[in-house]
């Protein structure tokens, strides 16, 4: 006797549709995202247009150059530098603790809050090389970043008694004043390769 061939049967797929959607769901949920990441800045005000054009000359010695060349090698203040000792480097000339003349002045100035103070001049130059790497840039930006967020926090420490991000936000404004967060960034030029 000969067999006979049994048919397929059907394949429900009414199903599949919910099962695929139920997983694009899950995936898009359990997923994370890479976020862009980018450097916080906020732009200073425009000038007074009432206000002079030698009033905006900056004394050389109140200005940290800071060089990134194509080949990631860091100078500032003129001499070669590792980045990890780049924060200490900006605290030391931005605070100027035994007014070194090599190192940034000061004006004493009313605060709100402190009354008299001192505020350095100081200002960060930061100039990289075309072919610097990104990654290298951004360290260095934190660096420099940090130095400042650092003296904010000894003086918001040292005056009311707490780091800087947990004052009020007229407390955040006093220190902010007291100490300027002035980093210059020029556009990026070819700087010397040879510099290490």
């Amino acid at each position: 006797m000969a067999r006979k061939k049994r048919e397929a049967g059907e394949i429900n797929a009414g199903s599949m549709a919910d099962i695929a959607f139920l997983l694009l769901i899950f995936f898009l949920v359990t997923t994370t995202m890479d976020i862009d990441s980018g450097l916080l800045r906020r732009l200073p005000p425009m000038p007074d247009e009432h206000q002079k054009q030698d009033d905006a000359k900056i004394n050389r010695r109140n200005i940290m150059v800071v060089l990134l060349n194509s080949r990631d090698h860091l100078s500032a203040g003129g001499q070669p530098m590792d980045i990890k000792l780049l924060k200490n480097a900006v605290k030391e000339f931005v605070r100027n603790p035994t007014e070194d003349p090599q190192k940034a002045e000061k004006e004493i100035k009313t605060v709100e809050g402190l009354g008299s103070y001192p505020v350095s001049k100081a200002v960060i130059s930061l100039q990289n090389a075309r072919g610097t790497s990104y990654d290298a840039y951004i360290k260095v930006q934190n660096e420099l970043v940090a130095a400042f967020n650092e003296l904010r926090d000894e003086l918001a420490l040292a005056q009311f008694g707490k780091v800087y991000t947990r004052l009020s936000v007229d407390q955040q404004q006093t220190v902010r004043k007291a100490i300027p967060q002035n980093i210059s960034e020029a556009e990026p030029v070819d700087v010397d390769a040879n510099k290490k």
